[in-house]
């Protein structure tokens, strides 16, 4: 293996020029990154291809350099998917590795590919590029997790269940209305990382250090080979921007609380004291001491998930929030929080499909819960409404009356006899028990994203066509 050709005594090969000593070890370990971002390595080949051409296009390199370069970068990416490549600490990043190794590789041409361009643009360019990836990575795993949710849902369409507020119980609803819930959060979250990437989806590449290029370069050639709707218009904002990555992890944040919310139930559900669900052995643990034990531990490391994603979250906000323009070393600290959230989220999206496409409901003991703690009251106010014309706030106190009524003889609505129910209100008929069971709650709620079965299948319907 040759020697860089622009090696010099600072052991700094591609920048030392205007240093007379090496930096301390201490210098060193605060400013390497290569750890980290080896992980844009196809961005950045994609970037160097793609400033490469452009370069040639102008005439700003000649051919012959161009296609020296572009068979370096070849060889590069043949050694890095081949495990040989050598990442070293002493060229700090994956752009000077690159660079590096090409010098390595040609010689004296691998010093033309960054001509017009800067680091700073270079790893505005890779981190964007990475991103939008995993903005698309995300949207398709979101896509998976709905229809496991909307396959799941389609089953229990008609199978009833207690909706709850406060975690009490509030009126009877349909496993498949519950789940259909979380269809939606999970659209809005596909939602905000599509927005997040068409807002990204411009090239800083260009933008050099801070100021542009004096050279006559083609940001529209760059930023259309690399997938960009447009360069950024403004170089400043080019090299020191990273709202994409915050944007996208607030949309990471977001959904991974509505994983978090799901997680939280099938916790709940799989209790003994609920009962609603199970999930197999293979996506449950057991424990060390009490041989008795199914633990949903997948659902419980998604719900923690959530702390991380989030936290991610606040630690590129505090980098970001007090720099000034252009850019500042600080920003080298955007990539660990935006790769441990997606990591996570990868992780947490793919556990929660499993656990739905495996989960096993009970119906008969999911309707036994769904009839309990008077859940069909909101039905006898709403009937003495419908029937008596009591104005609701009168049908209010009547039904909590009731209630207390029923509550005290020891029964449910259904079973309270009719003249415990005509000395509240005389007007009550016999009609008013077609009302008061939980599937007769469920089937009157028929208003548009109801409860009603025949509601639940409608939405089933119309996002099958939209996945």
């Amino acid at each position: 293996m040759s020697a860089p050709s622009d090696a010099n005594p600072t052991g700094q090969s591609l920048w030392g020029g205007r240093f007379s000593a090496k930096p301390a070890d201490i210098m060193q370990a605060i400013n390497v990154s290569i750890g980290v971002d080896k992980r844009l390595w196809a961005q950045d080949l994609a970037g160097s291809r793609a400033h490469c051409r452009m370069l040639m296009a102008q005439a700003i390199i000649t051919a012959e350099d161009g296609e020296a370069i572009l068979g370096g970068l070849e060889t590069i990416e043949a050694e890095i998917t081949g495990g040989t490549f050598p990442f070293r600490d002493q060229y700090e990043d994956i752009h000077m590795n690159v660079e590096a190794r090409l010098s390595e590789l040609i010689g004296e041409p691998s010093g033309r590919l960054h001509t017009a361009r800067s680091r700073n643009d270079q790893v505005a360019t890779d981190f964007r590029l990475w991103v939008r990836d995993a903005c698309d990575r995300t949207g398709e795993q979101l896509k998976a997790l709905q229809r496991a949710l909307v396959d799941r849902a389609d089953q229990h369409a008609g199978d009833l269940m207690p909706g709850f507020t406060h975690l009490q119980p509030a009126q009877p609803v349909t496993l498949g209305h519950h789940l259909m819930a979380y269809v939606e959060m999970f659209g809005r979250d596909a939602g905000r990382f599509a927005d997040a990437r068409a807002r990204m989806n411009e090239c800083p590449l260009g933008a050099a250090a801070l100021a542009g290029s004096p050279f006559a370069i083609d940001r529209h050639a760059t930023a259309t080979a690399l997938g960009f709707d447009r360069p950024m218009g403004n170089s400043l904002d080019a090299v020191s921007d990273r709202d994409f990555a915050l944007e996208s992890l607030s949309a990471a944040s977001i959904c991974a609380g509505h994983l978090s919310r799901l997680a939280e139930e099938i916790v709940v559900w799989m209790t003994p004291q609920f009962g609603f669900v199970t999930l197999p052995d293979d996506l449950t643990t057991g424990s060390s001491i009490m041989p008795q034990k199914r633990n949903p531990d997948a659902a419980e490391l998604v719900r923690a998930k959530t702390g991380r994603i989030t936290g991610s979250l606040i630690a590129l906000s505090t980098v970001m929030k007090g720099l000034p323009l252009a850019y500042s070393k600080d920003m080298q600290e955007d990539k660990p929080p935006v790769f441990e959230a997606f990591d996570a989220l990868d992780l947490a999206l793919s556990a929660m499909t499993a656990m739905v496409a495996a989960l096993r409901p009970d119906p008969v003991r999911m309707r036994v819960a769904a009839g309990s703690g008077f859940s069909t009251a909101t039905d006898l106010a709403d009937w003495l409404v419908r029937e008596l014309n009591l104005p609701f706030r009168r049908a209010h106190h009547v039904t909590g009356a009731a209630v207390k009524r029923a509550e005290a003889l020891g029964v449910d609505l259904m079973q309270l006899p009719l003249t415990e129910l005509q000395t509240l209100e005389p007007g009550v008929t016999e009609a008013v028990y077609k009302v008061l069971s939980p599937e007769a709650s469920c089937a009157s709620r028929q208003s548009f994203g109801g409860t009603a079965p025949d509601q639940v299948r409608a939405r089933i319907a119309d996002w099958r066509r939209r996945l």
